[in-house]
């Protein structure tokens, strides 16, 4: 016989991993809000706003800005699937796990992945992915990870966008720990297509993946000779639900609470303002950061290319990460994530994005990794850090 279930009562965390990051009481209250039907009139308008909200913080005019109703990485596949036919080359600059994801995606579409390789930890070099566009000038995309959530590493994402402007490429830009933590400007970059996830910086559950594609992409997109490989992410099919002016036809059942705190979600990044919002992410990375450095630690990213939303932290000699990691879950309930791929157990991931970039989860966390260093002999002066970010906090404000 099955076990019998009993409701489920989560812990109350504060969340300071790669995401999720925590959800603001705002958006948990308009989830909470009485379900309607996904083609019912008032939702067609929330609809409306949503996508208009999407436009805010993509910065972008296009049209085709909508939310995907799944993760960040059916986002990813939704810009690969649709873009990507069989034969095409892309190419990929890969800095981490998500590049890596990038390339699985090519493959699947049967296209040529072309992947110029960095160490990660490292920004994506322009001089390396031009001279591969030049080797290979058939190209038809380059794809990146603006924001690689697996090192921290925040690249030039205007740069390479123009790069592929200049070879007569589509690019497919990662900006899922980006959008509404650092600066995102899809018009002026001229970016084809981008996708992020709600988990990140807009405070959200995840489970919806906000898109946007240039009228380039889309005309592309009409053009293609073979069928789009994923019925559910077809964009011919998924905007005629998404698109017009009322009158929709019907392609899936939308989550609609979920919906619900996407929009309330968007509406607080217009009340603060993007500018504040990066300005925010930004001053809480520094002096989470001088609170580190106070404790004898050192950020993984050189500070020019350094994610805001985002700081890889390398664990010291003879500290065993995952019990410092367990530790701060279990007596102060703070989550935060390990190293992944050739950074396992080398680096802590410690995100400060979204309703997460806050002042007090720094002094929070500090407070915790001090504890956890302390009883592992690391040689630490016992509040030098809080000190230290309290002090670049009061010089950022």
């Amino acid at each position: 016989m099955s076990q019998e279930i009993k409701s489920f009562y989560p812990p109350l965390r504060t969340l300071m991993g790669p995401g999720p990051s925590d959800v603001h009481p705002r958006v948990l209250a308009a989830i909470a809000k009485p379900t309607i039907g996904h083609l019912d009139p008032a939702f067609q308008d929330l609809m409306e706003d949503i996508k208009s909200g999407l436009r805010y913080a993509f910065q972008t005019e296009n049209s085709l800005t909508f939310p995907v109703s799944a993760p960040g990485s059916a986002g990813m596949e939704a810009c690969f699937v649709n873009l990507v036919e069989p034969g095409d080359k892309v190419i990929i600059a890969q800095n981490g796990v998500f590049g890596v994801r990038m390339k699985e995606n090519v493959v699947r579409c049967g296209g040529t992945a072309i992947v110029v390789e960095h160490d990660w930890g490292t920004a994506i070099d322009l001089q390396r992915v031009e001279g591969a566009l030049k080797e290979s000038p058939d190209t038809k995309v380059l794809a990146f990870v603006h924001a690689e959530t697996s090192t921290g590493v925040l690249s030039d994402a205007q740069a390479l966008c123009a790069l592929a402007q200049q070879h007569d490429c589509l690019s497919i830009v990662d900006a899922v720990t980006s959008l509404g933590g650092v600066n995102v400007e899809v018009d002026s970059w001229g970016a084809d297509a981008v996708y992020s996830g709600t988990q990140k910086c807009l405070s959200c559950p995840p489970g919806i993946s906000p898109v946007t594609f240039s009228d380039r992409a889309a005309e592309t997109v009409r053009n293609r000779t073979h069928p789009v490989g994923s019925w559910f992410l077809d964009l011919n099919l998924v905007m005629a639900y998404w698109g017009g002016d009322g009158g929709r036809t019907y392609h899936h059942t939308a989550p609609v609470n979920a919906m619900y705190g996407l929009h309330e979600a968007l509406l607080m990044l217009q009340e603060e303002g993007l500018k504040l919002a990066h300005n925010r992410h930004s001053g809480i990375q520094k002096a989470f950061v001088s609170g580190i450095e106070a404790m004898g630690l050192t950020p993984l990213v050189d500070v020019d290319n350094r994610l805001p939303p985002l700081t890889t932290v390398c664990v010291p000699d003879g500290i065993d990460e995952a019990a410092t990691r367990a530790h701060l879950l279990k007596t102060y309930n703070l989550e935060i994530g390990a190293g992944l791929g050739p950074l396992a157990g080398k680096v802590w991931r410690i995100g400060l994005m979204g309703h997460s970039a806050r002042m007090e989860n720094v002094l929070l966390c500090l407070t915790a990794l001090e504890d956890a260093l302390i009883r592992q002999q690391a040689k630490i002066e016992p509040g030098a850090a809080n000190a230290a970010a309290i002090a670049m906090f009061d010089n950022f404000v």
